[in-house]
C-alpha cells in the first residue's frame, strides 16, 4: 500500500498563495458581473427619489428608492413581475393596516393580528413570496408609523412610482443578456478543450498526479455550468416580459437548449476523467492511441466551440470532426478495462456534442452508425492517429468553412 504523499511547507505555502489569488479573483469577477445591476439600481433608486418629491411633495419619499430596488435586484429576470407584485402587496398592506388602525388603534396585539391578516390577504390574491411579504411589512408599517389614511396611501404612491421607474429599467436591458450565455457556453467548451488536452498528456506520461488535477478541474465546471444555466434562464425571462426583446428570442431559446447536451457531456467527462485515473493508478494496458485520440476529441470540441462563438446555424465541420473521433474510438485495440470505459466515454462525448451541433439524439446516432456501416462494407481500417482535417485558422482550429 502506498504511503500518503507529505506535503512540504513551502509547497503548502504556494497552494495558499493560488488559492487566495483565486478567490480574490473570483470576488473581482463577481463585481464585474454585477457592475451593470448595481449601476442600474443606483440611477434607479436616485429617479425614484426626485420624481416622488416632484410629482407627490413628499420631503423624504424612501420607499420610492426602496421599491425600484427591491423591484430591480440583481438578476434581469422577473423584474416586471417583481414590480407589480410589490405594487400590490404595499396595496394590500396599507389598506388592511389603515382600516384597522382606524378602528382598533396600535399595540402588540393588533400589531400581530393584522400582520397576519394581510400576510393571509396578501396569499389569496397571488402566490408570489413578495406578495406576501410586502402585505405583512406593510401593514406593519401603517400601524407604527401611519396614523391617517393619508399617511397610508402616501407609501402606496411612493411604491407606484418607484414600480414605474423600474418597469421603465426591465424594458431597457443592455444587448449583454442575450450575449453572455452564448459566451458562457463557449467559454466552458473551450475549458473541456484545455481539460482534454492535459488528460490526453497526463495518459501518455501516466502522470497520476496531473489526473487527479485534472478531475478537480472537471467537477468544478459545476459552477460555471449553474451560471450558465442562471443566465439562460434571465435571458429568457427577458423575452417573454419585455415587448422590445422579443426579436431575440429564437437565439436566446437555441443556447439554452444546447446547455442540457454539454451538462451530460460534462458528465460523461468527469466518468473519462475518473477512469483514466484509476487506469494509470493501477498500471492497466493503454491504448496507445488513446492520448490522440483524445486529443483530437478536444480539437473537435474547440470546432463547436469556433461554431457557436460565430452563430454558424450547421457547423458542418465541427459535426465532421466529431464523427471521425467517434470512429476513431470504435476502432482502437481492445485494453484494460478502465481504457475500455474511457473510449466508451468518448464516442458518449461525441454524441452529446453532436447533439450540441443541432442534431437530434437518433441523428448523432445515425451519424456514427453511417461511418462504421462505410467501413465494414469497405474493409474496417486498423487503429490510426485521428486529427482535424483542413486548413487552420491563427489559433490552431480548423477552418469551419468547408
Amino acid at each position: 500500500m502506498a504511503r500518503p504523499r507529505r506535503v512540504a511547507v513551502g509547497e503548502l505555502g504556494a497552494r495558499v498563495a493560488r488559492a487566495s489569488r483565486s478567490e480574490a479573483q473570483r470576488r473581482l469577477d463577481r463585481l464585474r458581473e454585477r457592475a451593470v445591476f448595481i449601476a442600474q439600481c443606483g440611477v434607479a433608486a436616485g429617479l425614484s427619489w426626485f420624481l416622488a418629491r416632484w410629482w407627490l411633495g413628499h420631503p423624504a419619499p424612501v420607499f420610492a428608492p426602496v421599491t425600484a430596488i427591491v423591484c430591480l435586484g440583481l438578476s434581469y429576470g422577473h423584474r416586471v413581475r417583481r414590480a407589480l407584485e410589490l405594487m400590490l402587496g404595499v396595496a394590500v398592506g396599507v389598506v388592511i393596516g389603515d382600516l384597522f388602525v382606524q378602528v382598533f388603534g396600535a399595540g402588540p396585539g393588533q400589531v400581530a393580528f393584522v400582520v397576519a391578516l394581510a400576510m393571509a390577504s396578501a396569499a389569496l390574491l397571488g402566490s408570489g413570496q413578495l406578495i406576501t411579504t410586502q402585505a405583512g411589512v406593510q401593514a406593519l408599517f401603517v400601524i407604527g408609523y401611519a396614523a391617517t389614511p393619508t399617511q397610508g396611501l402616501s407609501r402606496w404612491l411612493e411604491a407606484l412610482v418607484g414600480g414605474l421607474v423600474a418597469v421603465v429599467f426591465a424594458l431597457a436591458v443592455p444587448r449583454a443578456t442575450f450575449t453572455r450565455p452564448r459566451a458562457a457556453l463557449t467559454d466552458l467548451l473551450d475549458e473541456i478543450v484545455d481539460v482534454l488536452h492535459d488528460t490526453a498528456e497526463a495518459v501518455r506520461e501516466r502522470d497520476a498526479e496531473a489526473l487527479s488535477e485534472l478531475l478537480d478541474r472537471g467537477r468544478a465546471t459545476d459552477a460555471t455550468l449553474s451560471q450558465l444555466r442562471q443566465l439562460s434562464a434571465e435571458a429568457r425571462a427577458v423575452v417573454r416580459q419585455s415587448p422590445l426583446q422579443r426579436r431575440q428570442a429564437p437565439d436566446v431559446q437555441r443556447v439554452s437548449d444546447l446547455v442540457s447536451g454539454v451538462d451530460v457531456a460534462i458528465r460523461n467527462l468527469r466518468v473519462l476523467l475518473r477512469r483514466s485515473l484509476a487506469a494509470v493508478r493501477q498500471g492497466e494496458q493503454i491504448q496507445p492511441e488513446l492520448p490522440a485520440v483524445l486529443d483530437a476529441l478536444a480539437e473537435a470540441v474547440g470546432e463547436v466551440s469556433f461554431a457557436l462563438a460565430r452563430e454558424l446555424d450547421a457547423p458542418e465541420h465541427a459535426r465532421r470532426a466529431l464523427v471521425a473521433v467517434g470512429e476513431a474510438a470504435r476502432v482502437l485495440a481492445p485494453a484494460g478495462l478502465s481504457a475500455e470505459v474511457v473510449r466508451a466515454q468518448v464516442r458518449s462525448m461525441v454524441i452529446d456534442l453532436l447533439v450540441v451541433t443541432g442534431l437530434d439524439y437518433e441523428e448523432a446516432l445515425e451519424a456514427l452508425d453511417a461511418v462504421a456501416e462505410d467501413d465494414a462494407s469497405a474493409g474496417e481500417p486498423g487503429p490510426s492517429e485521428p486529427g482535424p482535417s483542413g486548413p487552420t485558422d491563427t489559433r490552431g482550429r480548423a477552418d469551419p468553412r468547408p
